[in-house]
């Protein structure tokens, strides 16, 4: 044997075995592919449930959005309603029942002066006022200070 023929077979060895190399990495990414594709094809079948399922509560959620907002809006002219019903009746009935109450206080006021004197204030906690008189020193500081 001569050192082409030598050559030539190492060459050739060192071919199969880079051969037989791409080929177990060829079959594995073959693998990997199948694996994939089922993979992807399992997302899909889960997916497009979960979709459809999410898009029906979104819109089960948009209905009763929609139910809120009439209700809100229903409880705000309920509102108005009662705040403007309550300023009718204040003012329709307001001031007479305040004159009222008023003409009562002094009616009881002048009743209870001329008999017992009930509801009059004590001696003992009236003030008297003498004209020309000062008020001492130390309640100037007080009323000052």
């Amino acid at each position: 044997m001569t050192g082409g023929e030598v050559a030539g077979i190492l060459v050739a060895v060192f071919w199969a075995i880079l051969v037989s190399f791409l080929a177990v990495v060829l079959v594995r990414l073959a693998q990997t592919l199948r694996a994939t594709t089922r993979m992807v094809a399992d997302v899909t079948e889960q997916a497009v449930p979960l979709l459809a399922d999410a898009s029906a509560t979104v819109r089960s959620a948009q209905t009763q959005l929609d139910r809120v907002d009439a209700i809100a809006s229903d409880v705000q002219e309920v509102t108005s309603n009662a705040s403007a019903l309550s300023s009718t009746v204040a003012s329709t009935f307001g001031g007479p029942l305040v004159k009222i109450a008023a003409f009562g206080y002094g009616v009881r006021r002048a009743l209870g002066r001329g008999g017992d004197g009930a509801d009059a204030p004590r001696a003992s906690s009236r003030r008297t006022v003498v004209v020309g008189r000062t008020v001492p020193s130390s309640r100037r500081r007080k009323q000052k200070g």
